[in-house]
């Protein structure tokens, strides 16, 4: 797929080459999950065994969540395994079993910058999970947990988030994350209805069909929440000496920001 991605010169008619990168990732996405259903129906032809194999998916809840993988890629799998087991949970796991279960390579896929590897390596250039979803992997676990332990929509997420992360953030710091999330949150949520089935390993699983039975469908601009999230900045601007609290500010879920609250 390298030399598709470098010969195609599809952006130079339509001045955008963003959405032919894009474009061009997911279509190498859903090639590699046709090829493994491809594979999965002839190796037992070629080991001389009866029956077809199983194709595995590899996104991890937090993936899910955020909408950080292509549609009828490895979100059309036969089964996956980590499909509600967060980042932070699969590091810790390679961790132990590199140490305890004797697999070195383990600790050198735990060390290695999360990546798709849907962009060609260049020198000056790796595609990174992190930068293309512009929020962390531990963040992630603290807004699933929010979302769907604590029942937050994104005011009360703000505020909850203000008292979390009030000693880094500002409010308007918050807010911009908060408002991100929720942005790519329910464009994506439609992703959810054909999610891979997985074993529940996490409370917060975003899985649309046996797990989490909200809508798949809402208005990504979210008009009344976010405005009031603006409203509460300004308020918490003017009296930011004040208490957190006392503005009303971590009142649903104070403990929401520890990764094992709810668990």
């Amino acid at each position: 797929m390298t030399p598709f991605l470098f010969e195609f010169s599809f952006n130079l008619l339509m001045g955008d080459p963003t959405f032919e990168n894009l474009g061009l990732q997911n279509v190498q996405a859903r090639i590699r999950m046709v090829l493994a259903f491809m594979l999965a129906s002839l190796l037992p032809w070629v080991d001389n065994k009866p029956g077809f194999y199983l194709v595995l998916g590899n996104s991890n809840v937090d993936e899910g969540l955020r909408g950080y993988l292509t549609k009828y890629d490895c979100s059309s799998a036969d089964i996956n395994p980590i499909g509600s087991i967060s980042k932070q949970d699969l590091r810790i796991f390679l961790r132990w079993a590199a140490t305890h279960l004797g697999f070195s390579s383990l600790a050198e896929i735990e060390a290695a910058p999360p990546t798709a590897e849907l962009e060609p390596i260049r020198s000056n250039y790796s595609q990174l999970d992190e930068v293309d979803m512009e929020m962390t992997y531990d963040e992630l676990s603290v807004y699933g947990r929010l979302r769907k332990i604590f029942r937050c929509g994104p005011v009360s997420m703000f505020k909850n988030l203000c008292f979390g992360w009030g000693s880094k953030l500002s409010p308007s710091e918050v807010a911009d994350k908060v408002k991100y999330f929720f942005k790519y949150y329910s464009i994506n949520r439609h992703k959810m209805t054909v999610i891979t089935p997985s074993y529940h390993a996490e409370s917060y699983s975003p899985e649309d069909n046996r797990f989490d039975l909200r809508q798949f469908l809402y208005n990504s601009r979210w008009p009344y929440q976010f405005r009031k999230i603006d409203q509460l900045v300004d308020e918490l601007s003017v009296g930011k000496d004040a208490p957190a609290s006392s503005n009303g500010v971590g009142v649903v879920a104070a403990g929401s920001a520890d990764p094992k609250a709810g668990l």
